[in-house]
């Protein structure tokens, strides 16, 4: 008999797909496990947290970690050790959704490690398991004993033939205008994040309140989950902070004044800021440590950001103005360059405020390509966006690690923005690879990225059919009142100190990628829809400044830029191009420098030639129009005699086709042989006559070239 009692609840999707939420079966170990699943797609998602916390430990250690395992997808993995590695760049981006709508939901005080593991343990082809990671997240901490502020749930909302959809099957997504994760609890947004094209404000939002009243049903559901398992019902008990009411009075009474006024300085530089609020703790807590010798530091530390935190935010609700002196629409001011690399195919640097991206394009062949190797996809991507953050860029020492998830979902942010203007990839022949290095940071680096990467890929040459900018969206909300402040263009402390960062990119004609983060329950329809509306004359105002340095794609590519060309040739001449074993394109490549691709598409040679000059190009195509052109009746040809028959000769007129000269045809006189008329490898002009639809053989002449004899006498 099994060892188990499962129970299991089940969520009805509009279009009518069940997805079920089993617990009890698997992982009993954990605090706490289920299993989502949606047509043969089924994800385990398990938590754990210590029992006991660490040793100066004073925020929340949460590890959100997704894996997709070959396995369920009847696959093996194609590195090395064929064996799950580290995390993709993709299960990487999905652990991050799932990480930034949990986070919050824990209290401030929860300072126990905490473990979150989703796998996809069985794939489907039609189900994008990212939709459904959040719910099995959130299903097994409401199922737990672990205190959690839920149940959350995020879905996929796309549009699709103009109509919105909840979680759509995978083929039906790619002809979708709008492609949103939105995640939220029963009451409100709480986190936004996708691509779209060139889409309204109106529109983004209708999109993210279908989405809401589906993740509404889902937390219904898991809350009847949790009131089915026993273990749910009494959360786990753990020491709270100790509270002095007379310290926390002392200290808001004592610097919200100070520090309201120095947040109303308006110091432009990061640095003169941090020494204005530094210079009011400082003083501030020597004399409060003169009066009371005993004082808990943590205690002062707690009491005393929350004070300056709420001055701070108070400054800027009542006097509409920002910490560096901005009004609240203001953008900081803006320079770039482009062509500041001279060895890149394309480069840019572009500075707003204390935030600097330098960026290159480099342009490679289908060679470059990047190979896709995972579960749920296999092929190659011919688009790659890098976004690095070195630790000098915030004035800090760090160890060199390579990239963290911070900087893969940067950059995934920039790319889902820039790729949308791409040109087609029938009218791109190249591999693109941006990267952006982020030089100075002070807010939205990501949005930076955007923006130098559309100036980077003018300058390049590319044909991206709108240049694209990028703005960060702060918002500041005093919970009694109800009073709020948008801030256009957010510094790094607005970010840290406010309610709300939304990242917004787009062309003039609108949106095409978003990510939002919402710290506080209840963000209205008004709000959401005057942000928007606010982050799109930021963004207007953006193009403006980046026209005046670039305003349309360079009309030439960079001299050491490899030129391309295509060229289509029949399938039955591929094996010829690339002859045996690979021998005669390998010694087109040598002897011409160039770079030749050949792929059969729709029963024909995708011919793809890439070389750094045009007599290299020029070379390239003519040895492969020579393999594999056809000849064409009435065209003239310099051929090669190949051997000399008693009838007539045979003439080479393109490599491995040759074709009969009739003695007949070699000269208008009656000749009775060839000897001394021809001879073997005589290069000589013929015309093809025909070609003989039954046998497909060549009829040649010579004489037609030739002047008959009674011109040739007239002109004497």
């Amino acid at each position: 008999m099994p060892n188990y009692n499962a129970v299991t609840k089940y969520i009805t999707l509009p279009d009518g797909r069940q997805i079920s939420i089993e617990t009890g079966k698997l992982a009993k170990f954990a605090d706490g496990a289920v299993v989502v699943r949606l047509g043969d797609a089924m994800l385990l998602a398990t938590v754990v947290s210590q029992p006991s916390q660490r040793d100066g430990v004073d925020f929340l250690p949460l590890s959100v970690d997704y894996q997709e395992k070959f396995g369920g997808a009847g696959k093996i993995p194609g590195s090395f050790q064929r064996r799950e590695g580290r995390l993709s760049d993709y299960e990487v981006l999905v652990s991050r959704l799932v990480d930034r709508i949990l986070r919050p939901m824990f209290p401030k005080d929860y300072h126990y490690e905490v473990q979150v593991m989703i796998s996809l343990i069985s794939a489907d082809k039609d189900v994008q398991p990212d939709a459904l990671a959040a719910l099995a997240a959130s299903a097994a901490l409401s199922i737990s004993d672990i205190p959690f502020a839920g149940p959350i749930s995020e879905v996929r909302v796309a549009r699709i033939d103009g109509k919105l959809q909840i979680n759509p099957l995978t083929a039906d997504i790619a002809r979708a205008d709008i492609d949103l994760i939105v995640g939220a609890t029963a009451d409100s947004v709480a986190m936004v994040e996708g691509e779209m094209d060139e889409v309204s404000e109106e529109e983004m939002v209708e999109a993210i309140a279908y989405a809401h009243e589906a993740i509404k049903e889902q937390v219904r559901v898991q809350q009847e989950l949790a009131t089915a398992v026993e273990k749910s019902h009494t959360k786990r008990e753990y020491p709270k902070y100790a509270e002095n009411e007379d310290l926390r009075t002392r200290i808001t009474q004592g610097i919200y004044e100070l520090a309201y006024n120095v947040a109303k300085l308006g110091d432009t530089s990061k640095s003169g800021r941090k020494k204005g609020f530094g210079g009011v703790r400082d003083q501030f807590l020597e004399q409060l440590v003169a009066e009371q010798p005993e004082l808990d530091m943590k205690q002062f530390g707690r009491y005393y950001s929350s004070a300056e935190k709420k001055a701070i935010r108070d400054m800027m609700i009542k006097e509409g103005t920002r910490l560096d002196g901005r009004k609240l629409t203001e953008i900081r001011p803006i320079w770039s360059e482009v062509n500041y690399l001279p060895g890149a195919h394309g480069s840019s640097l572009f500075t707003r405020g204390e935030t600097q991206s330098l960026t290159t394009v480099a342009l490679g062949t289908k060679l470059d390509e990047q190979i896709i190797d995972s579960a749920m996809q296999s092929g190659y991507s011919k688009f790659m966006l890098h976004y690095n953050f070195p630790a000098f860029s915030t004035g800090e020492v760090k160890p060199n690690r390579g990239p963290g998830r911070r900087e893969v979902g940067h950059g995934n942010l920039a790319m889902r923005s820039i790729k949308k203007v791409l040109p087609p990839e029938e009218e791109n022949p190249y591999t693109i690879r941006i990267v952006s290095d982020i030089l100075e940071s002070n807010g939205s680096s990501s949005m930076a990225t955007v923006c130098a990467a559309s100036l980077a890929l003018m300058d390049a040459g590319i044909k991206i059919r709108s240049a694209v900018s990028g703005i960060a969206m702060g918002l500041v909300q005093d919970k009694e009142t109800g009073e709020y402040a948008v801030l256009s263009d957010i510094l790094g402390d607005e970010d840290h100190l406010g309610d709300m960062d939304f990242k917004v990119t787009g062309t003039e004609k609108g949106i095409v990628a978003c990510q939002m983060d919402i710290k506080i329950q209840g963000l209205s329809n008004e709000i959401l829809t005057k942000a928007l509306h606010q982050a799109r004359e930021g963004r207007l105002h953006i193009l403006r400044e980046m026209a005046k340095t670039i305003s349309a794609p360079a009309s030439e590519l960079k001299p050491h830029t490899p030129r391309s060309h295509k060229m289509l040739i029949d399938k039955e001449f591929i094996g010829a191009v690339i002859g045996p074993g690979g021998k005669v394109i390998q010694q087109i490549q040598k002897d011409t420098n160039a770079t030749v691709i050949i792929e059969e598409k729709d029963e024909k040679g995708h011919v793809s030639i890439f070389a750094s000059n045009q007599e290299d190009m020029e070379g390239a195509i003519s040895r492969i129009r020579a393999i594999a052109a056809q000849p064409e009746v009435g065209e003239t040809y310099k051929g090669k005699v190949r051997s000399i028959q008693p009838y007539g000769a045979f003439v080479e007129i393109m490599p491995g086709k040759d074709g009969l000269l009739h003695i007949s045809e070699v000269a208008h006189e009656r000749l009775a042989s060839l000897e001394g008329v021809l001879e073997v490898g005589q290069e000589v002009d013929v015309k093809l006559l025909d070609i003989d639809k039954k046998t497909g053989k060549y009829r040649l002449s010579r004489k037609v070239l030739l002047p008959k004899p009674e011109q040739a006498t007239s002109a004497n």
